[in-house]
């Protein structure tokens, strides 16, 4: 059975691995402070960039340990130490850790948590 994409769901059947997280990134300013118009190819070499977080990896796998115990129930489900960074988050990160990728005509980064520099979040604390 075949899944309609809409923008709702386009994006559901992406599964974002470990501690990384996927970006769409923002429309960069086309004119510098002072006025001046930059081509589209100088914004995207810039060394940090900024994108909105639009889905989130599980986190960090917690290992498993090796010895076996009789009394243990048998449990194989993985466990994750979670990441700080959330859906809708807004992200500036390094462009040198990040993966540039293109998804439904689109371009998105993937991040690790690790190229995160910093998080805007929209909500109260």
């Amino acid at each position: 059975m075949a899944m309609h994409l809409t923008p709702d769901n386009r994006l559901k059947k992406l599964i974002i691995i470990g501690d990384r997280v996927l970006v769409r990134p923002t429309r960069p300013n086309e004119r510098t402070q002072t006025g001046l118009y930059l081509p589209p190819g100088v914004q995207e070499k810039e060394r940090v960039q900024q994108g909105y977080i639009i889905k989130v990896g599980p986190g960090y796998a917690i290992p498993m340990p090796t010895e076996d115990e009789p009394w243990k129930t048998q449990e194989e489900q993985v466990k994750y130490i979670p990441l700080q960074a959330k859906e809708g988050d807004l992200a500036i990160f390094l462009l040198g850790g990040a993966t540039e990728i293109m998804y439904e005509g689109e371009k998105y980064f993937i991040v690790p948590q690790s190229a995160i520099l910093m998080l805007e979040r929209e909500e109260d604390l």
